[in-house]
């Protein structure tokens, strides 16, 4: 042990091929030979540990080495040694034997290896030759001619880059055409034409430049659609069937068919909001006479109550042109539908191909789709003419307004519920109703006024033979002009049986080319003047110019019966009755023998008789309130009969016509006076008149009085 030295001291002197020594051929037959357990042999190599397996570059000896105890021991160290010595014994045995079991394939594979050798060197050969008539052939024929088809191929890819480079250009300068095309309205071509360019862009989409012109042709195809858009708002006020062929059919290039159809009723409604309004802002502005800016921010309704009288009239007939024109372009506009789907159906009849059906069954879904949204919208426009009407009607109180004028009133709106009619079939209940709630407030006054107005001719009627014609009819009166025009086709709506209108040509129909119906409404409130009375002798007919020249003449009176006082015993101011009741009578005698078939008739008669004629052409326009204005026709008839009662009816003096209705004390004493039956041909006329005292001349005597309060407060 003295002479041994540290594990370190001794690690550098051992060299690693001595760490492991293979066995020579010599020993492993020897080890091969010695007789030995397996199963022992298979526990000393598991007893190896496993570091010794762990890499090539494991040195073993530094491990062993390391491994030492600092204390050495001789024994244990020879008795370590033997260990490994076994171990190894036993590991070059187990590869031994492994080497000699795998000793024919190894013999095997290395006659492969050889003979892979072989063969390589052949392959070498064979290329080496190959490359020599390569290079030969290549300098004498195959490169001119692969460097002509070369030059060839890029040739080719040359003219093609070339005509893409056109076809770029051609889109750059797209735009212009584009505009030129909007500007003359052909929207199908400009939209065939972006679409076309942007396919063409989609297929050069690989160049830089094309990614900016795509964004320019969708720009581009959102502005045509705006500008379509505003094409397709213009047809609502001034229906063109070229400029809406063309703008369906550009919507149908779009595939935006249905869109279109719900846009063009989106634009319809404005129009009628737009149209009513700027009609009726003209003539506030008009009537206004100042450029103040306040009515144009008004709502409809309130600008509604700033017209006036006298404007009421015309704004209320160029309203209604100007809806007209509206509701004739939507139905153009389903005309124009009707016969394109028909011409579309005789097509698709005519051309049956099975690879269409699909795009058939689209465009048939595209027409029943806009054939609904058509006839949907033909009650939807119509509510909205109906409420903007109304709305106009009810801003302005008519009942101050002329007879002639209110009627005329009426006829418009008259007029404008038979375009209604026909148009969806509708009832116009909202027309009816603001015009029933006019007509009402507007008779009322009416029929006061007129009352007034009779009690005021009856107080002052001479109760004179009127001098009229022989063949005098009340169809000659302006008030029943009616009932004529009833009869011929040609008149107002108003003014037509529901027959005659039924059989007749629609409104649409007749105006669908030109003209408005509201056009002649301002031609018929000028009637012709009747000429009934026969008066001063010039008449055609010569046997009514000889009597009204000898009743009308004033030679064969005495001077004292001109006078308006005169007494006949005096001659200086008899009572006024005595000399007219004179006259009178000798008028009378005159008449009769001259005027035997002539109508017996006063200037009040005509006055009623006119009356009852305006009543009656109310009651045929206004049919809802047609019970109550037969109700007041009636009680002018009431009032005359009672007034005609009070003068010619009693037995005793009559009452004075100026007392006619003055006070209540003079009406009790008449009532006392009827009380006692005199006068009265039997109890019905009794009750009658009673029945006209109490229900009516009560009535008009508080009317009287009413007015004289308002006129008295009012000055």
């Amino acid at each position: 042990l003295k002479g041994l030295r540290s594990p370190q001291e001794s690690v550098n002197d051992l060299s690693p091929i001595e760490s492991f020594r293979i066995p020579t051929k010599e020993e492993l037959r020897e080890l091969h030979e010695e007789p030995a357990d397996p199963q022992a042999q298979q526990e000393i190599i598991n007893s190896i540990e496993e570091v010794y397996f762990s890499s090539d570059s494991f040195d073993i000896v530094k491990y062993e080495l390391e491994r030492l105890p600092p204390v050495l021991s001789l024994q244990e160290l020879e008795e370590y040694r033997d260990k490994l010595k076994q171990q190894q014994a036993a590991v070059s045995k187990k590869v031994a034997d492994l080497i000699l079991e795998k000793q024919p394939a190894y013999v095997e594979e290395l006659e492969r290896v050889t003979s892979l050798q072989t063969g390589l060197q052949l392959a070498a050969v064979i290329c080496t030759n190959g490359r020599r008539h390569l290079n030969i052939a290549k300098e004498g024929f195959t490169q001119t001619s692969l460097g002509l088809l070369a030059n060839q191929r890029k040739r080719q890819l040359l003219i093609g880059l070339l005509k893409s480079l056109r076809t770029i250009k051609t889109l750059q300068r797209t735009d212009v055409r584009l505009s030129e095309m909007l500007e003359e309205e052909d929207y199908p071509g400009a939209i065939q034409l972006c679409l076309e360019c942007q396919k063409a862009a989609s297929t050069f989409k690989h160049y830089s430049c094309i990614s900016e012109l795509n964004s320019k042709l969708q720009d581009t195809l959102e502005q045509i659609e705006e500008q379509l858009d505003v094409a397709l708002s213009k047809i609502c006020k001034n229906f063109d069937i070229n400029h809406y062929t063309k703008v369906q059919q550009a919507y149908r290039l779009l595939g935006k068919t249905q869109t279109a159809m719900d846009q063009l009723h989106m634009h319809f409604t404005q129009a009628i909001h737009n149209t009513v309004f700027q009609v009726v802002l003209g003539y506030v502005e008009l009537c206004a006479g100042n450029t103040d800016t306040k009515f144009q921010k008004l709502q409809y309704k309130d600008l509604c109550t700033h017209i006036t009288s006298d404007s009421y009239i015309p704004c209320l007939a160029d309203l209604c042109k100007a809806l007209w024109e509206v509701m004739l372009s939507y139905y153009r506009t389903m005309q124009w539908h009707e016969s394109h789907d028909q011409d579309e159906a005789a097509v698709v009849s005519s051309v049956s191909d099975g690879n269409n059906v699909i795009g058939t069954e689209e465009n048939s879904f595209d027409r029943n789709y806009v054939k609904k949204k058509l006839e949907h919208g033909l009650s939807r426009i119509w509510q909205d003419v109906q409420l903007k009407v109304k709305t106009y009607l009810l801003g302005t109180d008519l009942s101050n307004f002329k007879y002639d004028d209110f009627i005329f009133v009426l006829d418009v709106i008259s007029r404008l519920m038979q375009v209604g009619e026909e148009f969806c079939g509708s009832k116009s209940e909202v027309l009816q109703e603001s015009i029933r709630k006019q007509s009402v407030n507007y008779f009322k006054t009416y029929h006061r006024t007129r009352l007034e107005e009779l009690r005021m001719f009856l107080e002052n009627e001479t109760w004179e033979l009127c001098p009229v014609k022989s063949s005098f009819s009340i169809l000659q009166l302006h008030e029943f002009k009616f009932m004529e025009q009833s009869r011929s086709p040609s008149v107002s709506p108003s003014k037509q049986p529901a027959s005659a209108i039924s059989s007749s040509v629609t409104l649409f129909e007749q105006y669908c080319n030109g003209g408005n119906p509201f056009e002649i409404q301002a031609d018929s409130k000028d009637d012709e003047t009747e000429d009934v009375l026969a008066s001063n002798g010039y008449e055609s007919d010569e046997q009514e110019k000889s009597a009204y020249q000898e009743y009308d003449s004033d030679s064969d009176v005495p001077e004292e019966l001109k006078r308006d006082y005169v007494d006949e015993q005096t001659g200086d101011a008899p009572i006024k009755s005595v000399s007219r009741e004179t006259l009178r009578s000798r008028k009378r005698s005159d008449y009769n023998l001259n005027k035997v078939n002539a109508p017996i008739l006063t200037n009040t008669t005509l006055n009623v008789i006119r009356l009852v004629g305006k009543y009656m052409q109310m009651m045929n326009i206004l049919k809802p309130i047609a019970f109550d204005v037969i109700h007041f026709m009636s009680q002018l008839f009431d009032y005359y009969l009672y007034a005609v009662y009070t003068f010619f009816g009693r037995n005793d003096m009559p009452i004075p016509a100026a007392s006619f209705c003055a006070s209540n004390r003079e009406q009790h004493s008449a009532r006392q006076f009827e009380s006692t039956g005199l006068g009265l041909s039997s109890s019905r006329l009794r009750t009658t008149l009673n029945r006209i005292q109490e229900s009516l001349i009560d009535l008009v005597s508080t009317w009287i009085l009413l007015m004289f309060s308002e006129i008295q407060v009012c000055l």
